[in-house]
Order: C-alpha cells, then structure tokens, then sequence
C-alpha cells in the first residue's frame, strides 16, 4: 500500500504528490520502469506524447496488476499540435496509446508564445472540453511563466490546477511558485532533484555534490536526493523523480520518514541561483522540442 501523501486541485481532483517520471526513459524499458515504480508504492506516473512511452506506460500499468482507478496518470500535449483541431487529434492519440478512456492530468507542455500567433489561449480552452467531457480528470499546464498565467486568467476566467515546472535547490522561480499559489494553482517540480549538469559559480556541478546538501543528507541518514525530495514536498509541492535504476526507484519514495527543520529547509532555499538548467520557456521552438505523434 501506498503511503504517499495527496493534495487537493482547485477543481476537486485528488492528486499523489510523488509521482515517478518518465522523461527520457527508452520505450522498451519504460513497462518494466513502470511496472517497478507501481510494485514498491508510486502511485503516480508522468508521460508526455512527445516522450514517445505513452503506450509503454499503460503497459507497465497493465503488467502491475492494478485497477486503472489506482494510478494517476498525467501526459501532456505535443508541441505541435497546438491548434485546437490537432490538440483533439493528439489526446485521443494519448487515450489509445495508454489504453484507458481517460487520463487524469492533462497538460499543456509548453506555452510556445513565440508560435500560433501566440495562441496558447485557445488551446487550453480545448484542454477544458476535455475535462468537461470527462476524458481529462483535471487539466493543467507545465513551464508556464506568470505573463502566460496571467493572461490565461483574463481571458478564460479559469485557472490550470497544476503548473509542472522546473524547480530545485539552485533553481527555485518563486515568484512563479508565489503567483500560482495564490490563485490556488499546485507547482510541480520537473527535475525536482537538479538532475541536469548546472553552472555554478564558474564550474559544472550537481545539488547531488552540494555541501550544504550533502551536510543535511549525514545529519539524516539519507542521502543528497532524499534531501532534495524531502524539501519539496515539506514546501507544498508535487515531485516527479525518474529514474531506471531499481535501487534509486526506491530511494526516491522512501522519503517520508524523516523531517527536514526549518533551518534546513532555509539553507536548501538559500542555495538559489536563479539559473534554470533546463530550456528557457520563451526560446522553445518545434525543431527543438517537437515530434511526431506515432499511430498508436
């Protein structure tokens, strides 16, 4: 049984913090990654149609054993298929690649202000018929900044339930994290344990390596991502850790035996560099970070 803790959405919908991401995972190792993720307590798993596992991910459900009702799956919509016909085509890809009638979160991946005459809006009023429809449980966004919350709010009069973006101990977006907040709307951590290589301070480093870190993890008897893990989830947020290895599977979830003081989790804040590691949302193009949706 699951011991991962829920959070309450803005529109009534249940979610499991910790989720395990898929992000990058092969498709022929994405069953097994998930049916092992499934077999030690996730609950909750992370796909995307443009990480080309959809289909693997519903397998792995499968091969786990349980009621579909027992996993809450989140996908997220293609880069290229913004305008509102192709966003319908691409979800009912995502149905049938995961073979279920329904996904429990869906998001927009990025907000591509710089594509579809900066159309985002439309789109995500696509993604409300889908949870009108009962096919999208809820429906969200993911690396939306506060200028594109802020307008979907003034011309929809709805917010997403979930923002998924980019957040760790030396990346943090607060004010992103503060705006969302306000209006009820749960931050996601992507890469939630700085998984990425970062510039810091005129070198390459990792929050793995971070002394600070590494200081609290001793202290604890954990190590530097249970650390990092700890500290989101203590701040309120959703966490997606991914990983192949069965060993950091594990360690990734066993991380609700411990507290971190508020002392700790004031020098993990401390270590912010307001540098992202990943992709900066502005600068997203579809040569970059699009793909074919395949037949499913």
């Amino acid at each position: 049984m699951s011991n991962v803790p829920t959070i309450d959405l803005n529109d009534g919908v249940c979610i499991t913090q910790l989720g395990f991401g898929v992000f990058q995972i092969k498709p022929d190792e994405t069953a097994a990654a998930v049916k092992r993720a499934l077999d030690i307590g996730y609950r909750h798993i992370d796909t995307a149609e443009m990480y080309g596992n959809e289909r693997e991910v519903g397998q792995g459900i499968r091969d786990a054993g349980l009621d579909r009702a027992e996993v809450f799956v989140t996908s997220k919509l293609n880069n290229g298929c913004h305008e509102p016909d192709d966003a319908r085509r691409a979800f009912d890809k995502t149905l049938e690649a995961l073979g279920s009638d329904y996904v429990d979160l869906f998001l927009i991946h990025w907000p591509l202000p710089t594509l579809y005459g900066g159309d985002f809006v439309s789109t995500w009023k696509v993604l409300e018929e889908f949870s009108r429809e009962g096919r999208a449980r809820s429906v969200g966004v993911s690396n939306f900044q506060t200028a594109h919350l802020e307008r979907l709010a003034a011309e929809t009069g709805t917010v997403p339930s979930v923002n998924q973006i980019e957040v760790h101990p030396y990346f943090a977006q607060r004010q992103v994290q503060e705006f969302g907040a306000a209006r009820g709307i749960l931050t996601q951590a992507w890469s939630p344990i700085g998984g990425i290589t970062f510039y810091r301070e005129g070198s390459h480093g990792s929050t793995l390596d971070d002394p600070v870190i590494g200081a609290i993890a001793r202290a604890h008897g954990k190590s530097p991502a249970q650390v990092t893990l700890r500290w989101g989830l203590q701040e309120g947020r959703s966490v997606i850790p991914k990983s192949t290895k069965p060993t950091r599977i594990a360690e990734n979830i066993d991380v609700f035996d411990f507290e971190l003081s508020a002392d700790e989790i004031a020098a993990v804040d401390g270590l912010d560099t307001g540098r992202r590691g990943g992709p900066e949302p502005g600068a997203v193009t579809l040569e970059a970070y699009g793909r074919e949706i395949p037949d499913a």
